[in-house]
């Protein structure tokens, strides 16, 4: 690939651009990791945000970097990554961000980061510049990361439910309050391994554009380093808005659906990112949680609720794509 003469200036300010999107990711997405713990009053609010911050964080010492792979060199074709590229897809994927965290919709980060890097391809090079398998995979698990979530969360609560019928509702709320914590941290884990990696593909693409380094190399220690500590404080923050729309508006949740939820969530996201698969953490835990709901029964699931997410998801890739296209454009002037 031949390397592009992009200043230092100009890296410097897309890297931090991708570290905002990385921090504005965990913030966006700590309804995911800590609305169940919440909303079943197994954690206070403060304290569910760091142990979800930590775990987002040790999750470097978890998996391996095969999503980052997929983003940096699986979705787009490497020869027409360029800065402004980058900079369309991080500005597309922010706006989106920004939008549905004002409005308390519970969105994907990952399909906007997605879909900005696609708007800004196409816009640059057309649909050519697009790699078909890495993209492909990436819309198949739109549908399938949250029923498999939902299946999940369904099984274990029919499962739990089964093993525990004898057991005093007192002794099981009891029991899983505790349990809530490990599958919060497990799913805590699942978040960081999965989000953390897709900034880890922006900022790498752009670095072998700007001649830093190469595809064959490692990505840096330090983009790994700052990208999982960027998340960890974005959800250390919080973002309490979707954290009411994820624990309380969808279904109520008691621990024992809680653990459920988290467990199916977890499992889901362990699966994609060993597949190397770059999976919405809001879609799996959505499914999840109405896969734990549905299994008591249908009416115990805000439908409307859960259908105006849905909705959110499938307007996610082609807005943000939308708008990268259109900074993609205002970049050739400007940068």
């Amino acid at each position: 690939m031949e390397t592009l003469q992009i200043s230092l200036g100009v890296v410097i300010f897309l890297v931090l651009l991708a570290l905002a999107f990385d921090f504005m990711n965990g913030f966006h997405d700590a309804a995911n990791s800590i609305a169940t713990v919440v909303s079943t009053g197994v954690l206070k609010p403060q304290h569910a945000v760091a142990f979800a911050a930590f775990f987002n964080v040790v999750a470097v010492a978890v998996f391996q970097l095969k999503v980052a792979t997929t983003v940096g060199k699986g979705t787009v074709e490497p020869v027409i990554i360029d800065h402004i590229v980058v900079f369309g897809a991080l500005v597309g994927a922010i706006a989106w961000n920004l939008i549905t965290w004002y409005y308390g919709i519970p969105s994907s980060s990952s399909h906007a980061l997605m879909g900005g890097l696609v708007g800004a391809a196409i816009a640059k090079a057309g649909p050519s510049a697009l790699i078909a398998s890495g993209v492909t995979k990436t819309i198949i698990f739109i549908f399938v990361s949250p029923l498999l979530g939902m299946l999940l969360g369904a099984l274990l609560m029919v499962l739990v439910s089964w093993v525990l019928r004898r057991t005093t509702p007192r002794r099981v709320d009891k029991w899983f309050r505790r349990l809530q914590l490990v599958s919060a941290s497990l799913y805590s884990l699942g978040h960081g391994g999965n989000d953390a990696q897709k900034t880890m593909g922006i900022i790498w693409m752009l670095l072998i554009a700007a001649g830093m380094t190469t595809a064959k190399d490692p990505i840096p220690t330090w983009v790994i380093a700052v990208c999982y500590i960027a998340i960890g404080l974005g959800t250390l923050f919080g973002g309490w808005r979707i954290v009411k729309t994820m624990g309380q508006k969808i279904t109520k949740l008691k621990p024992v659906g809680g653990f459920c939820a988290e467990t199916g969530g977890a499992i889901t996201l362990f699966l994609a990112t060993g597949l190397g698969i770059p999976v919405s953490t809001t879609h799996t835990i959505t499914g999840a949680i109405v896969g734990v709901g549905s299994s008591q029964k249908m009416s115990a699931v805000r439908w409307g609720i859960a259908g105006g997410i849905v909705w959110a998801w499938v307007l996610t890739i082609p807005a943000s794509a939308l708008i990268a296209a259109l900074f993609w454009w205002l970049g050739t002037f400007i940068l």
